[in-house]
């Protein structure tokens, strides 16, 4: 158990398989969630990932041996287990790695009700009594059994739009060999959408591109396939499907601001007055256009396990992660590309247009995109871009550092995972955007 300080991150775990991951740690695993969170039984799925069957199975074993009830869900993504911990009202588990290569895998957790398990809220807690290997003795095993709520969870997601307003429209999608193949199918079935699927073949070898849609070099295929077959929209999912990414009509990238944006505009405009959450990396665009619609706007750290914890705080109906996660409350607050998906189209649909016309109100500003830099000494560098810009915008610290002018901002934040420094720039104009974004740079690199 010498690796589990180690793969134990901010939101999840994730680690190399047969180096700091194997069965013995996720039987462990399974023993500490069945005491930390408290349920009388977990609700258990998996990703396509060659070591998925053997982890999960090992894990449930351990959830067992605590004396709590395991209830496998089978292949399934990541928002179908978090939709199954609110329904069932169970705490979930679901191993994968999501984007992370083949040799990765990992295990994202919730509490009942898809409540978030973050380090602070539970993750420390389970890495300790693992460490520890601090396990009260059970008075009897626990039960195993199956269900399978793809089709459940199917109708759930097509119950965000009104299906009578759909029209037909020809969606690429890339599942990237993920999870997306085995959900889209479902959630589309009987819905007025001609298919052009990617990659839908469950593979977790990836053996056509890293199934990670926010690196532009993944969207090639999906952009390829696009102006081949004259889609509409080109849809890009991960690969534990919780996000999405999209390409319009032309096969351009369609940043995940002007997502957050057009989907806050149309709940907005239906719940007058509502709370909406974005991000503090997202698009100015984003408040902008929730407050033109009646609505309450609501700035945020990055991470889910804050926004979820927001969103029960102010009943917030939406929120938006520039990083192309979409959380809806009617969805027990927890996040989900298909959903976010759906939305979409079905508001291509109502405005009979293009994408690149439904999402033009929205794009008002030059944006950077996520930059990231290896830096060795980040206080260092960051103290650096402080005292440079000291005199041409207001600092804030809430997540990293925002400097704000009146023609642009940016934020420089480190990872929670990796060496890295993460800037993203947006300004008035793309030149000027251009001008902060290199100045940056070099002050971090220097």
């Amino acid at each position: 158990m010498e690796h589990l300080a180690r793969i134990v991150k901010a939101y999840d775990i994730r680690g190399v398989v047969g180096e700091e991951l194997n069965a013995e740690v996720a039987h462990a695993l399974g023993r500490a969630v069945a005491v930390e969170l408290q349920g009388e039984a977990v609700a258990v799925g998996r990703d396509m990932r060659p070591s998925s069957d053997e982890l999960a199975d090992a894990f449930m074993a351990g959830v067992r041996v605590q004396g709590v009830d395991t209830i496998d869900l089978g292949l399934a993504s990541t928002d179908l287990v978090y939709y199954a911990s609110g329904r069932l009202g169970l705490p979930g588990a679901m191993w994968t790695a999501s984007h992370n290569p083949a040799q990765y895998n990992g295990l994202k957790l919730c509490r009942a009700g898809a409540e978030p398990v973050s380090i602070d809220t539970g993750l420390a807690q389970i890495r300790d009594r693992v460490i520890g290997g601090d396990f009260p003795q059970a008075a009897a095993e626990g039960t195993h059994s199956e269900q399978n709520l793809v089709g459940e969870f199917a109708e759930h997601v097509r119950s965000f739009v009104d299906v009578s307003h759909l029209r037909p429209l020809k969606v690429a999608v890339d599942a990237g060999n993920g999870m997306a193949g085995h959900v889209v199918p479902a959630v589309f079935d009987g819905l007025p959408f001609q298919l052009v699927p990617l990659y839908f073949e469950l593979d977790g070898t990836f053996p056509n591109h890293p199934a990670n849609p926010i690196e532009l070099a993944n969207l090639v295929d999906l952009q390829a396939a696009v102006g081949e077959h004259g889609c509409d929209i080109g849809l890009a999912f991960d690969g534990d499907a919780d996000r999405v990414f999209c390409v319009d009509e032309r096969g351009e990238p369609i940043a995940p601001s002007l997502i957050t944006a057009l989907i806050a505009d149309r709940l907005v405009r239906r719940t007058p007055g509502a709370t909406v959450l974005y991000n503090l990396i997202c698009s100015r665009v984003v408040p902008e256009t929730i407050e033109a619609a009646g609505g309450n706007a609501v700035r945020t750290r990055v991470g889910h396990s804050f926004i979820k914890a927001l969103m029960k705080d102010t009943g917030a109906i939406f929120a938006g992660e520039h990083s192309a996660h979409y959380y809806f409350r009617d969805n027990f607050r927890a996040d989900s590309g298909l959903i976010a998906a759906v939305i979409l189209l079905e508001a291509l649909s109502e405005q009979g247009g293009s994408a690149s016309a439904a999402v033009a109100p929205y794009d008002k500003y030059a944006q950077s995109g996520e930059l990231n830099t290896e830096v060795a000494d980040q206080t260092t560098a960051t103290e650096r871009v402080v005292e440079d810009f000291a005199e041409e915008g207001e600092a804030d610290w809430a997540d990293g550092l925002t400097v704000t002018a009146d023609r642009w901002w940016f934020n420089l934040r480190s990872s929670n995972t990796e060496p890295l420094l993460r800037l993203n720039v947006e300004a008035d104009d793309a030149e000027t955007m251009a001008r902060v974004r290199d100045r940056v740079l070099d002050l971090i690199r220097s």
